[in-house]
C-alpha cells in the first residue's frame, strides 16, 4: 500500500511541477513573484501529501527570517520543500548537477539556489562566499553534502561554517526525520509525521572545526531522536 500510495503521488507530484513550472516560465518574472508560486507549488504538493499518503508536516521552534547559515540535516526532497517554504528567502548551495534537473533546476537558480563544484576546492567556496555575500536572505547548507538515510552515516565538512565565518552570520542548526516517511530512494511513502525542527543559533564562528564539532553532535543527537 505505501509503495501505491506513494507512486500515485509521484505521479500527482511530478505532473503538478511540470505544468506550474511550464506556466511559471511564461507569467513570472520577478524573484519575489517566482518565490512564491514555487511555495504554491510545495503547499499543494503537501496537501497531495496527506491526502494519499497521509503524511502530516510539522515546523517546530524559531525559524529564523535574518542573514543567517543554516546547517540542516537532509535525509529527503521532503525537508527541501518544507525548509523553503518556512524560510522567508531561502538560498540554498546545491550540487552543480542538479542545475539541469528539468523545472527544479531552473526554479533553484530562479531564486538565488548556488551550485557549488565539489572538485574546486577553495575556488568553489571563495565563488559561494561571492555569490550569497551579494543577495539577501538565508543561506542552507547541507553539511554532510547529500542525502542520508535515518541511522546512516556520513561525514560533516565544514563548509557550513566557512560561509558563515566569511559572511559575519551566526549558524541555525535544523534536525528532521522526514527520511523516515519519505525515503531517500524508490517511491513508497510511509503514514506518519515529518518534522523539521529549528534547533539553537550559534554565534559567528571564530573556530572553524570547534564550530563543526557542535553543528555536527547537535544535529545527529536532535534529528536521532526525531
Amino acid at each position: 500500500m505505501a509503495w501505491l500510495r506513494g507512486a500515485l503521488f509521484t505521479v500527482c507530484f511530478y505532473g503538478l511541477m511540470a505544468v506550474m513550472g511550464v506556466l511559471g516560465v511564461v507569467l513570472l518574472w520577478s524573484e519575489a513573484h517566482t518565490r512564491a508560486w514555487m511555495k504554491l507549488h510545495n503547499r499543494i504538493a503537501f496537501a497531495m501529501l496527506r491526502g494519499l499518503c497521509g503524511i502530516r508536516l510539522e515546523i517546530r521552534g524559531v525559524v529564523p527570517t535574518g542573514r543567517v547559515v543554516v546547517a540542516a540535516k537532509h535525509q529527503s526532497l521532503l525537508d527541501v520543500l518544507m525548509l523553503y517554504n518556512a524560510l522567508p528567502e531561502a538560498r540554498f548551495v546545491m550540487k552543480r548537477e542538479l542545475t539541469r534537473a528539468p523545472v527544479f533546476g531552473f526554479y533553484a537558480m530562479r531564486t538565488g539556489a548556488v551550485p557549488v563544484d565539489r572538485s574546486g576546492r577553495g575556488g568553489a567556496m571563495r565563488g559561494l562566499v561571492e555569490a550569497f555575500s551579494a543577495a539577501p536572505g538565508q543561506v542552507v547548507v547541507y553539511p554532510q553534502g547529500t542525502r542520508v538515510a535515518p541511522g546512516a552515516s556520513a561525514p560533516y565538512r565544514k563548509g557550513a561554517a566557512v560561509i558563515a565565518e566569511a559572511l559575519d552570520a551566526p549558524i541555525v542548526l535544523v534536525a528532521t526525520n522526514a527520511g523516515k516517511v519519505w525515503p531517500r530512494r524508490g517511491v513508497a511513502k510511509h503514514p506518519g509525521s515529518a518534522v523539521v525542527s529549528f534547533l539553537e543559533t550559534l554565534p559567528v564562528p571564530s573556530e572553524i572545526e570547534a564550530t563543526m564539532v557542535k553543528v555536527e553532535s547537535r544535529i545527529e543527537a536532535a534529528s536521532d531522536a526525531l
